[in-house]
């Protein structure tokens, strides 16, 4: 079984965090798209990112040094600080927990495709709808094409998602068997009976899961309908084998 979830657009190198342990397994690739990215004008990479002049400016560097095979590495699971990482809280797991992540977990990347939590990696702004035309290719969904996909169902028959619809539509499309993808959805239940999913919300209930499997060691989707962290329990009439949903 292997999660996959997104990034967070907020990274930094910690520079007193414990070691990487590799390189991340498409880092040709990533360098590939590092050299399209300088390439471009400011202007240019400013529309890519759609962000502010301060933001721009600060990645506009980073791109212009930025070395996926060496420098300053930091583990991606320290290195983003989104929400969803902050309710993983890695800085504070035990070493087998953090084991655990290293052998379940990946993250989806735009820029370096999958992720184990412990590779190296350096700070970077490039998301996964980027229209960044790079080897032929016009966005990163066409550039990674299903290589997502096969790396990961190389490792596991069955992918958790706990990815923005995003991140998972790098994936999703090409699940075929024996490999299945199991989503999980995190909301509250209006007025009229709906689900109601909040981005916010969401977030934190993806973190607060991937960080409840390390502690409880889960090995098996049906082990995740447990889960009941920040109120949140299984809603069976909701759910399906293929779509486990949460209320809070």
């Amino acid at each position: 079984m292997r999660f996959i979830v997104s990034p967070a657009k907020k990274m930094n190198v910690v520079d007193d965090a414990f070691g990487w342990r590799e390189l991340p397994m498409f880092a040709d690739e990533a360098a590939r798209l590092a050299d399209a990215v300088r390439a471009l004008a400011y202007d240019e990479v400013k529309a890519l990112w759609q962000c502010s002049d301060a933001l721009a400016e600060l990645n506009f560097e980073r791109f212009r040094t930025l070395d996926v095979h060496a420098g300053a590495l930091t583990p991606a699971i320290l290195a983003y600080e989104g929400i969803q990482y902050q309710h993983v809280a890695p800085q504070v797991m035990t070493a087998d927990q953090l084991d655990y992540l290293q052998q379940c977990l990946r993250i989806l990347s735009g820029f370096y495709g999958v992720l184990r939590p412990l590779d190296g990696v350096t700070p970077y702004r490039l998301e996964m709808q980027a229209k960044l035309a790079v080897d032929g290719a016009r966005t990163l969904y066409e550039f990674w094409g299903d290589r997502l996909y096969r790396a990961i169902a190389a490792e596991t028959d069955v992918i958790v998602n706990l990815a923005s619809v995003e991140y998972a539509k790098a994936v999703a499309p090409h699940v075929a068997g024996p490999c299945r993808m199991v989503t999980c959805l995190f909301g509250t239940i209006d007025a009229r009976g709906r689900l109601v999913q909040r981005s916010t919300a969401a977030k934190a209930a993806r973190g607060s899961m991937v960080r409840w499997c390390a502690e409880h060691g889960v090995e098996r989707p049906d082990d995740l309908r447990a889960f009941d962290v920040a109120g949140y329990a299984f809603n069976k009439e909701r759910s399906t084998d293929d779509c486990l949903v949460f209320v809070q």
